[in-house]
């Protein structure tokens, strides 16, 4: 069957594929992502336009028939007069054995030699990824003059997706990079990522932190989640939280998307949209 693309829009690219994605109602890791147009923001509004990106999604393997087997037809065995045969010398099997044995061990070893291969090689391009990234982000902070190092580590990967190469800026009086409600760090991240790229022609799942405030927050929001749900659940009345990025929104989805008394929604546009928490 052939692949199915959409295209979706919206303010930027990280937009349109949380968009596109939550429409599809798959994962990341399910689809293929083409940014078509990064968008732009224009000058004080004129001449801006939104981000576009194709969404493919990946048909599912469909399964082989089982083969069907017919039952031979009973076979009437003649009579025979009872004799005695001549006993026959038997065949000697136990020098056949070690020889089949060694052939399955043999493709064992390959199979698992292949496997490991693969393994090394999709380490060896995150590796290398994760050092263009971080070359790139140090030569930023070059340019804006702010004297910071980088450290980076791979982090557990969310609903199936690809452990994203997390790259958090250490330092002291970082505060300018982060922003109001993160927007400037968003912005720093967008950009690397769309400088890596340029160069690898595929999108690569970069986190940029600044001093774990990212983590830090995603706690908060967890928290924040969960302290709203149980006043919904007392009150019976909804609640609506303050506008938050894509990012910020899908953590709240996530920390009450098994909860059995409430379900969210996302409502507004653009910088206005945030979540809404209803009882079910």
């Amino acid at each position: 069957m052939a692949d199915q693309s959409y295209e979706f829009s919206a303010k930027n690219v990280d937009a349109a594929i949380e968009d596109g994605l939550r429409q599809l109602g798959v994962s990341r890791d399910k689809v293929e992502i083409q940014v078509l147009d990064q968008g732009s923001r224009g000058i004080l509004g004129i001449g801006a336009s939104p981000a576009r990106v194709r969404i493919t999604v990946r048909p599912e393997p469909e399964p082989e028939p089982a083969p069907v087997q017919e039952e031979p037809a009973p076979v009437e065995e003649p009579a025979v007069e009872e004799s005695v045969a001549p006993s026959m010398p038997q065949a000697d099997v136990s020098a056949a054995a070690p020889v089949v044995e060694e052939s399955a061990l043999q493709a064992e070893e390959e199979v698992q030699e292949e496997e490991a291969a693969g393994a090394e090689t999709a380490d060896d391009e995150d590796e290398s990824i994760a050092e263009l990234a971080t070359s790139l982000l140090l030569r930023m902070l070059e340019l804006m003059g702010v004297d910071a190092q980088v450290e980076r580590r791979m982090v557990q990967a969310q609903d199936g997706e690809t452990p994203p190469i997390y790259l958090n800026i250490v330092g002291n009086e970082l505060g300018m990079l982060i922003g109001r409600h993160g927007e400037t760090l968003a912005s720093i991240q967008y950009l690397v990522r769309l400088m890596v790229n340029q160069k690898v022609h595929h999108w690569a799942n970069i986190v940029v932190d600044v001093d774990g405030y990212k983590e830090r927050r995603a706690e908060r929001l967890q928290q924040l989640a969960l302290r709203m749900a149980d006043q919904v659940i007392q009150t019976g009345r909804g609640v609506s939280l303050e506008p938050m990025p894509p990012n910020e929104r899908r953590l709240i989805h996530i920390a009450l998307r098994d909860h059995p008394h409430v379900y969210t929604e996302s409502t507004g546009e653009d910088d206005r949209r945030k979540v809404q928490i209803l009882p079910k």
